[in-house]
């Protein structure tokens, strides 16, 4: 009797917690949204290398321009390929 009793409860208490419904999903990002979240965050981590570059103790000024340089042409194809999207 006590096994019946075990297993229903068991069995009632499994029942309960799966068949509960799932809250509705968040509704998606429009097109805009996606993209200007997208630009802040490519200009975030653009600011936060550039910072580090110019910040960097051992490396030399002509150094820094080559970095800053490559940076800077790289963050210009991102951003075209960003904008094309739109």
């Amino acid at each position: 009797m006590k096994k019946l009793l075990i297993s229903t409860v068991l069995l009632l208490g499994l029942s309960f917690t799966y068949g509960q419904k799932r809250p509705p999903a968040p509704p998606h990002p429009s097109k805009t949204e996606l993209t200007k979240s997208k630009s802040r965050e490519l200009q975030k981590r653009y600011n936060s290398e550039k910072k580090m570059i110019m910040n960097h103790p051992v490396a030399t000024k002509k150094m820094k321009q080559q970095q800053l340089k490559a940076l800077n042409m790289r963050y210009q194809n991102e951003r075209k390929l960003l904008n094309s999207t739109r």
